[in-house]
């Protein structure tokens, strides 16, 4: 029952604009419009799309102990980070299993933001003050003081600097995975709409390509999705559900949190960039809470990228089997989704990004995700995933979707 459910604050908005909805994270959320998942994958990697992530959750962590307390729950280095700067990472326990990733925010030596998912708010906080001990830290849940939407796609720049007051400073430089603006109002670095309205805006989406996520009081977000409407309307903004949202990140490599990473060990995957490595080593830089078990693990598993002979899938989940070219079960599927702008050309992946395509290619989709088995494996390496009578071909990638644009810097877009 959706009644049951909670809503964000552009709810009514999605359900007036005939958004076909579904339970996520106990969020009634937006899966697609009628438009449909194709279109809107492709808006964002041809020109962009904008997306409704209300639901995620944030956490204020402030403090002059902050930064030793991240340090230690979180997988990354956090005293090292910059003002303005934010890291991908993961809250995990202290077997090493994943709690939720994240992303967190360093506005000073002493003020963090964690950008956590749907519904993990009071987790993770409880989380953060259960190992707070007697350091001197506030932590504060803001998970209904905030909104949150992402405009993603080459275009992105031009529509949002449309909104944003004192654009050119704004958006001289932001290199990815930096941000502007305070959880103050008056801070001297904040960033405003051009009604006046305080915004924060980072470089930190989760498709893969360039784009920008605002963090905005719920009662004002409503005018600003309209308002971005308005204002990438000649760049054919349109607006993207969860479908898209999942097909883009699986495209981008990109996990999907408590299905690609979950309650098992945080490690053995196409995401240990979020781990703190000594370069050349399997050898942690740092202690932090589930490091040890992570080292110490004697039963392990391997999470591996694949991209299918076509666009045909199998569902995600324990169903679907992994099975090696003479047949033996070696795992499970946990993500298997359909990246609508890749296809292999020679024998190479191409997307609909890639410079120089031929005139005779057509880009028709490929299924692409992550699967988990009891072994290691090769790049290149083929499987089946068998769903009942169903039966694709894949092989391991350390890659997926080629050409995306997230990292390039702005001046690109300008």
């Amino acid at each position: 029952m959706t009644d049951n459910l909670r809503k964000t604050p552009l709810h009514a908005w999605h359900r007036n604009a005939g958004a076909n909805m579904a339970d996520f994270g106990g969020f009634d959320m937006p899966l697609w419009y009628d438009t449909g998942v194709k279109t809107e994958h492709l808006a964002v990697l041809i020109s962009a799309g904008m997306f409704d992530t209300s639901h995620m959750d944030c956490i204020r962590v402030r403090g002059k102990d902050s930064p030793a307390l991240l340090d230690f729950c979180f997988t990354r280095h956090i005293s090292d980070l910059s003002s303005g700067r934010c890291a991908y990472g993961a809250f995990l326990d202290a077997q090493g299993h994943c709690i939720d990733d994240a992303i967190v925010y360093r506005f000073s030596d002493v003020s963090f933001m964690v950008c956590v998912n749907a519904g993990m708010g009071a987790s993770i906080t409880g989380h953060l003050v259960l190992h707070s001990n007697e350091k001197s830290v506030e932590i504060k849940d803001l998970s209904e003081q905030l909104a949150k939407l992402d405009v993603q796609g080459k275009n992105a720049l031009k529509i949002v600097s449309g909104v944003i007051r004192d654009k050119e400073t704004v958006f001289n430089t932001m290199p990815y995975f930096s941000f502007k603006g305070d959880l103050e109002p008056e801070a001297s670095n904040g960033v405003s709409l051009v009604d006046g309205t305080p915004v924060i805006v980072s470089r930190t989406g989760y498709t893969g390509e360039f784009g920008f996520e605002i963090f905005i009081a719920p009662d004002k977000v409503e005018k600003l999705w309209c308002n971005l409407l308005d204002a990438g309307s000649p760049y054919g903004l349109i607006p993207c559900g969860l479908g898209a949202r999942d097909s883009l990140r699986a495209g981008a490599c990109l996990p999907l949190s408590h299905q690609d990473i979950g309650h098992f060990p945080f490690i053995n995957h196409p995401w240990e960039f979020a781990l703190p490595f000594k370069a050349g080593t399997r050898r942690f830089t740092k202690t932090f809470l589930g490091s040890q078990s992570l080292m110490d693990l004697e039963q392990q598993s391997f999470t591996y990228a694949f991209v299918g002979d076509s666009l045909r899938k199998v569902t995600a989940g324990d169903a679907a089997r992994v099975l090696t070219e003479q047949g033996k079960d070696i795992g499970m599927v946990l993500t298997c989704a359909t990246d609508m702008g890749i296809f292999w050309h020679e024998d190479t992946i191409i997307s609909v990004n890639t410079p120089n395509l031929p005139p005779d290619v057509t880009i028709k989709g490929l299924a692409c995700g992550f699967v988990m088995v009891n072994q290691p494996l090769d790049m290149g390496t083929r499987l089946s995933l068998v769903e009942g009578k169903r039966k694709i071909g894949v092989r391991l990638v350390s890659d997926i979707r080629p050409d995306r644009t997230a990292r390039l810097a702005i001046k690109h877009f300008k």
